[in-house]
């Protein structure tokens, strides 16, 4: 999440990925106070305008909370409120309304009094690095942008290099300018660029970026130890053993590394553990838990204002909370395994 201190009661945010919209909604508190873009229905007032509907217009509002809520599509965060200012003389004060926040959208958020939790939630956390991850051959290449635990990826590029027109025909610096431009549509400022793949077309690729002006700056890594290019390619990376040593202190990494932890101690038969909400909550309680992973899946089924008291009072004793979506493997297990698990400092007795 992007983070910019206004004063000491305001600061402007950007989320980046689900999980940060998961941290909004473990920050944002009623009477607190909201400003953003959004959208309403206004009745116009003037010649040959439809009696029965109004336009809908784009408005910049401050709303105070009364309530929020993770909508069900999970990349979107709805914050319901009471209008206290607007740059739209047609929209009165203190009628209801709601912003839908979704990822990469800024608003500014206002609290009377921050507490603990929240500051540590939103500047305590170090940024755990994002990533452009290219997975590329002579024939085809995929690109996904990972953020967090968040995977974002954009439709494969294919070179048509194939059997009698690849010797004949194809330039495969082509095909790199391709790529480039693909690439400088997604990068973001602190990405570091991956890039992995059967062959040597990967080195290729990596010494064609490096010369680059637009791509100064960005680290750029050239692994082995992926065979598969494309789409395929980048989720086959995400799921390996590759990716958690090329990125070690990345989220997903520290991610994988507890779950596999977890699957460990499940065929060894070792009681470290927790899997679903009740579980860990009382290990909690009983001040065991050291970390925890939760995915979408845990507000399916429990109370949504339950499980963010409970988040935050675990976060409050010392424990590392990760929130993982659905976008990569890892999102997809833990919400297998009841949405939450957890990695116990001692064994519970039953």
């Amino acid at each position: 999440m992007i983070t910019k201190k206004i004063d000491d009661n305001s600061v402007a945010l950007i989320p980046e990925e689900s999980d940060d919209l998961f941290t909004l909604r473990r920050v944002i508190r009623n009477q607190d106070r909201i400003i953003g873009d959004t959208t309403r229905v206004v009745k116009q007032d003037k010649d040959f305008a439809r009696p029965d509907r109004g336009e809908r217009i784009k408005i910049r509002v401050a709303l105070d909370v009364e309530k929020i809520s993770i909508d069900d599509v999970v990349d979107r965060l709805k914050i319901h409120g009471i209008i206290t200012e607007s740059d739209n003389e047609s929209v009165s004060k203190g009628s209801h309304h709601s912003i839908t926040l979704r990822i990469s959208e800024p608003i500014t958020l206002i609290k009377k009094n921050w507490n603990d939790i929240e500051n540590k939630l939103l500047f305590g956390k170090k940024d755990t690095g994002s990533f452009l991850l290219i997975a590329i051959d002579t024939t085809d290449c995929g690109i996904g942008r990972l953020t967090g635990t968040h995977l974002k990826i954009i439709p494969n590029l294919y070179s048509g290099a194939s059997g009698k027109r690849y010797k004949s025909k194809f330039n495969i610096e082509d095909f790199f300018k391709e790529v480039q431009g693909a690439v400088s549509s997604t990068i973001r400022e602190r990405d570091e660029i991956i890039i992995f793949g059967p062959g040597e077309t990967k080195k290729r690729l990596g010494n064609f970026l490096f010369e680059l002006p637009s791509i100064k700056g960005h680290t750029i890594r050239v692994i082995d130890g992926i065979d598969s290019s494309g789409e395929d390619g980048i989720y086959t990376f995400i799921k390996s053993e590759t990716m958690r040593q090329a990125l070690t202190k990345s989220k997903i990494a520290k991610v994988s590394s507890i779950l596999d932890d977890i699957m460990l101690m499940v065929n060894k038969k070792i009681n470290k553990f927790t899997m679903g909400f009740e579980e860990t909550s009382r290990a909690n309680e009983a001040g065991a838990v050291q970390s925890l992973v939760f995915s979408d899946k845990i507000f399916e089924n429990h109370d949504e204002d339950k499980i963010i008291s409970f988040l935050n009072q675990a976060e409050g004793k010392g424990v590392e909370v990760y929130a993982v979506d659905s976008t990569t493997d890892v999102g997809l297990r833990i919400s297998s395994l009841g949405g939450i698990v957890s990695l116990l400092r001692f064994s519970l007795t039953s």
